[in-house]
């Protein structure tokens, strides 16, 4: 979590004051075993264009591989599948569990499942940009969530507005506590970890006509 105006070219950036997403954060030591995949160093702010296209960059690399995983099995349910993996992220599976409950029960196009041959995961460690998102721009994503910002904001509502990201929604740092992707910008008093109706609502679009999209690809 970051403030989104604090620029975070360095990675001295402050703790715990925003949300972001990364496209290229490295996973910390702490991570291992299966490290998630090495990124190109942090080069933007959050709330830049550089961030945004993170954003997008790792809903679309989720997408694909959902599509890639019903074209190969088309009789599969209707319902789209996002299987995710704890396995790196021990000290956080309540909060984990919590946000896709929270997620499972806000949306009806998407769920979100914990399983074998994961379309992303979640990771856990220390690191001085707090939690993120990040997308190598290959088809690999992960969210990592950093053990500081937990403690100081709602570790619950971290672990959802992160998750958010792989559902393809935006930051929105200007918004209200009761807006899910405002993240940090509501500041660490804020303890709502669920979806608006515009973020829900947005999310059901995005995978009713999103998919089919993937699959023309």
């Amino acid at each position: 979590m970051r403030h989104p105006k604090v620029l975070t070219r360095t990675l001295t950036a402050a703790l715990g004051l925003g949300l972001a997403v990364s496209l290229g954060a490295a996973v910390p030591a702490a991570a291992a075993p299966d490290a998630a995949p090495a990124t190109k160093a942090w080069a933007g702010y959050a709330g830049s264009a550089e961030e945004a296209k993170a954003n997008q960059a790792f809903f679309d690399a989720v997408m694909r591989s959902v599509a890639q995983k019903r074209a190969a099995n088309p009789s599969a349910a209707a319902a789209v599948t996002v299987v995710y993996s704890a396995a790196n992220a021990p000290s956080f599976r309540t909060q984990i569990a919590r946000s896709t409950q929270i997620w499972n029960s806000s949306v009806v196009n998407v769920r979100l499942v914990e399983g074998s041959n994961p379309d992303f995961r979640y990771y856990e460690g220390n690191d001085s940009r707090g939690s993120y998102a990040s997308t190598d721009g290959h088809g690999s994503g992960y969210i990592f969530l950093d053990y500081r910002q937990n403690q100081q904001y709602n570790s619950t509502r971290v672990t959802a507005h992160e998750t958010g990201h792989v559902l393809g929604l935006p930051d929105h740092y200007s918004g209200p506590c009761s807006e899910l992707m405002s993240g940090g910008g509501p500041g660490t008093s804020c303890q709502n970890a669920t979806p608006n109706s515009q973020e829900r609502a947005r999310v059901d679009q995005l995978w009713r006509y999103g998919l089919a999209s993937a699959f023309k690809n």
